[in-house]
């Protein structure tokens, strides 16, 4: 049998033998430096090539979360102040569209007073509350009604003339059907030749070329031209006479030469009519409407 060689012991230092040994060197090196102004030039290269690096990655590292900070500090003033300004552009917004509003009821009031001066017919002043779908304000409902004195077939103007005629009157309210309205014919005549003629509502038209049909005028001294004012007869069964409807646009001889048709540019903007004027005089005799 072969014998077991017998290990060598090694030699072990605790380790704590070794950290102490480390401690009593480095303060001995310490106050050596400070007593004998010793220089440990190894170790300052060494530090400097493993701290120096260090230090600027820190402090670059530093640098940037404090721009980062700075500017995540400056974007929130930003969207504050953003956030102001926008309200102030609401504000702004409100207060111009107040306004534009207040001008144009200034200027529908301007209209409404002037039109009332010009007719010497007894009026009230009456809103549109209602109106039915479509671009065209050819029925709609006012807020006076029977105990304003409103009453059936009394006309209603606006802008510059002739907007309708009162069909239906509630206690507070009142309907309205303008001429515009297929149903509605109007007797009228020009106004410089007196010549007698029917104006015609045609919705169709009115989407097409914002003209009426003008119908029978009698023109037998061939006098009426394009550009005459067409206003209501005095033959009118319903309408008091001498109000505006508009203006010939369009004229031409029918196929039987006794009469003439044509169209008619409104004096009222049916697409646009929020204030109206209702005539309470209403009209007594006179021939039928057609």
């Amino acid at each position: 049998m072969k014998k077991r060689r017998r290990r060598k012991a090694r030699f072990h230092i605790p380790v704590k033998y070794v950290l102490l040994s480390l401690s009593t060197l480095c303060i001995m090196a310490m106050f050596a430096s400070f007593l004998f102004d010793v220089s440990f030039t190894p170790l300052n290269t060494a530090a400097g090539y493993l701290f120096i690096p260090m230090q600027k990655g820190i402090n670059r590292a530093g640098t940037w979360v404090s721009g980062l900070a700075d500017n995540l500090t400056e974007l929130k003033d930003v969207m504050k102040k953003n956030e102001e300004l926008q309200n102030q552009v609401d504000e702004l917004t409100t207060e111009l569209n107040t306004y534009k509003m207040e001008q144009y009821d200034i200027q529908d009031m301007r209209e409404l007073l002037a039109l009332d001066e010009q007719y010497d017919y007894k009026k009230i002043g009456a809103s549109i509350i209602g109106k039915d779908a479509g671009n065209w304000f050819d029925t709609f409902i006012i807020d006076k009604g029977s105990e304003d004195g409103i009453e059936v077939d009394m006309n209603v103007i606006a802008g510059s003339g002739l907007v309708g005629i009162v069909t239906n009157v509630g206690r507070n309210y009142a309907n309205v059907r303008s001429i515009i309205d297929d149903r509605n014919s109007t007797s009228a005549m020009v106004l410089t030749t007196s010549d007698s003629c029917f104006v015609n509502g045609d919705l169709q038209m009115m989407s097409e070329s914002q003209t009426i049909e003008l119908t029978d005028l009698s023109d037998e001294d061939d006098e009426v031209a394009v550009g005459d004012q067409i206003v209501t007869s005095y033959t009118s069964s319903k309408y008091v006479p001498g109000v505006l409807i508009g203006y010939i646009s369009e004229l031409h001889t029918d196929p039987n030469n006794l009469t003439k048709s044509g169209t008619v540019s409104l004096a009222v903007d049916f697409e646009h009519i929020k204030n109206v004027l209702v005539i309470l005089d209403k009209k007594q005799t006179a021939k039928d409407d057609r």
